[in-house]
């Protein structure tokens, strides 16, 4: 028997004592009952009172013991799992997640640069001087799923009968994004000429197939392993933009990205964060175009990877609050989010790591401008930490610091990284406000582009208290906000610009010692979410974000940066949109 049951077995026998005392327990949730009573007319056994006082207090801070069968700890064992972070998720499915406070909107000349262009060619200048001495690598997470790409065609593959009703439904809508938009504008697709050549192999011709209106079936070689399988390929393998004589994927984009900035003269390094079970199906791809483009770059490329660690996957409930298992009884776990990529970060060594997504690429004839914004960014970064670095020094020379310094460098932290103290708040100690100027420099830094909102999505910067009343710097996504508040909201609407996920980011202190990441998440920021299982509510918990709360606590900086830089796919209709186009058909 656990202790919660033997508990409420006391507190029944002890109702029933109470019974003529008019005194009632619930026992079916004792934490949160107090004791009551009706006004007396009878005598009172107030010392028995004070017992069943004393057991409901201790019951309000009893935490009830889990219990994890043979099978549960092992499954905790495989995936590196202590039962104790289960346990943390299942408080914070209790208690859930607080919102962030945002205090203002992060706008141009409050907490984000606006740079002309003297200032942007200074500081390409700074990183083009020193690219070479450097260790750097791109950061790509590339796990996601093509699936939500081709939703739309996954929605008809699905419904459509081939009836004269569903047939007239389908004639009808025209609009860009409908489905006959898609089969009206096949041709135009970058995936055009494999998926002909699929259909090919099986003898079928697909001018044919579209006359004849087989819709069906044309989906059916791309979405399914009898064609292109693209309901089953990560988006980095999906055909993305069309060449005079070659077809490349977002990852080859991105090969062709990291050899303009994101190498050291010799050598271009890339990390891709993938889904285990496409490894292979990536590696393949390299196998078969790295040769090219190391010619046509003349460098040599450093390709690895990393998956997102088991141990870092959370659990889900039920409707009753009970832990969701399978059909065999073990307990269903599910990806943290990209928020666990913080420590796939954590194991880069590099000096300087540029972060971008998958999906957002551009083909050659539009990649000037991402390859110039991206070396400001660095060099924006390296002025900065060069700054910071000398400061530490300063404040590491105890008996040479005069207060002069101390004003200059509070007076740099508050201007240039992201951070207001706490109002009123003033050090008479010399040895505290040191160390309080050396926590506040000594940490992980970050330079973030940041696109003026013109109906996007992604999350926006803000200024966010934090929990010492002080205020950051964060990205924070409209679920972090209580938009029920009306000066939240109205805090949230004054934004003017959004995170295209565009970062160059350093790990490394003064002493060239490598932070520890793990320490500067804000584990408050979590998520709780309702997804469906098997045609069942869950709630499912998702780690703080990867630029959010992960990020919460590192120094940063946000540049403005032009919309030409952010051109993501998140629908398949997003090739065929201007800034994906090379070719506008393909025969």
């Amino acid at each position: 028997m656990t202790k919660k049951k033997t508990i409420n077995c006391l507190l029944s026998r002890i109702n029933n004592k109470l019974t003529s005392y008019k005194f009632t327990i619930n026992t079916h949730n004792p934490q949160s009952q107090r004791l009551t009573r009706q006004p007396a007319t009878q005598k009172t056994n107030f010392a028995f009172c004070t017992i069943i006082r004393n057991l409901q207090n201790y019951l309000r801070t009893y935490k009830p013991e889990i219990m994890y069968t043979k099978s549960d700890l092992k499954q905790f064992k495989r995936r590196g799992i202590k039962p104790e972070q289960i346990e943390n998720q299942l408080e914070n499915f209790k208690q859930g997640f607080d919102f962030v406070q945002i205090r203002d909107a992060a706008t141009i000349n409050n907490g984000i640069y606006g740079l002309n262009d003297e200032q942007a060619d200074e500081f390409i200048r700074i990183f083009e001087e020193r690219m070479n001495s450097l260790k750097i690598v791109k950061m790509v997470p590339a796990s996601g799923s093509a699936s939500r790409m081709f939703k739309t065609l996954n929605t008809f593959f699905n419904t459509y009968t081939g009836s004269d009703e569903d047939y007239l439904k389908f004639r009808q809508d025209k609009e860009p994004g409908s489905i006959f938009s898609f089969f009206e504008k096949l041709k135009e697709f970058p995936f055009y000429p494999h998926l002909k050549e699929a259909l090919y192999k099986d003898r079928l011709d697909l001018d044919k197939l579209l006359w004849k209106n087989q819709l069906i079936e044309i989906l059916e070689y791309i979405l399914t392993p009898k064609g292109l399988n693209y309901n089953a390929t990560p988006k980095g393998l999906i055909d993305f933009h069309i060449y005079r004589d070659h077809i490349r994927t977002a990852v080859e984009e991105h090969l062709v990205e990291a050899a303009l900035y994101a190498n050291d003269g010799k050598e271009a390094h890339i990390h891709f964060t993938v889904s285990e079970e496409h490894i292979g199906k990536f590696k393949a791809l390299m196998k078969s175009v790295l040769k090219n483009y190391q010619k046509e770059f003349n460098l040599k490329y450093d390709i690895t990877y990393s998956v997102q660690s088991p141990a870092t996957d959370t659990v889900s409930l039920d409707t009753e609050g009970n832990l969701v298992r399978d059909n065999e009884g073990n307990i269903v776990f599910r990806p943290g989010g990209h928020g666990a990529l913080i420590h796939n970060l954590n194991d880069l060594k590099e000096d300087l790591i540029f972060i971008k997504n998958i999906d957002n690429v551009a083909p050659d004839r539009s990649k000037a401008d991402t390859v110039k914004y991206k070396k400001i960014l660095a060099g924006v970064l390296l002025k900065t930490q060069n700054q910071i670095f000398n400061y530490m020094k300063i404040l590491s020379k105890k008996n040479s610091i005069t207060d002069e310094n101390l004003n200059e460098i509070e007076q740099y932290i508050y201007d240039h990284l992201g951070y207001k103290p706490k109002e009123g708040l003033v050090h008479t100690d010399r040895k505290e406000r040191v160390a309080y100027l050396k926590q506040l420099l000594d940490r992980p830094l970050r330079v973030c582009g940041m696109v003026k909102n013109e109906g996007e999505p992604g999350g926006g910067p803000f200024w966010v208290e934090d929990h010492e009343h002080a205020t950051r710097l964060m990205i924070v996504e409209s679920a972090q906000v209580n938009l029920k508040d009306r000066n939240q909201k109205k805090i949230f609407t004054q934004s003017t610009h959004f995170n295209p996920v565009d970062i160059v980011c350093s790990t490394y202190n003064y002493k060239g010692k490598k932070y520890d990441l793990a320490k500067y998440i804000d584990n408050t920021q979590g998520f709780i979410t309702s997804k469906s299982l098997g045609g069942k509510d869950i709630k499912v918990q998702e780690l703080p974000g990867l630029w959010n709360g992960a990020m919460a606590n590192w120094n940063t900086i946000f540049v403005e940066v032009p919309l030409s830089t952010f051109t993501p796919v998140k629908t398949v209709f997003d090739l065929l949109r201007f800034e994906h186009r090379n070719v506008f058909k393909v025969e």
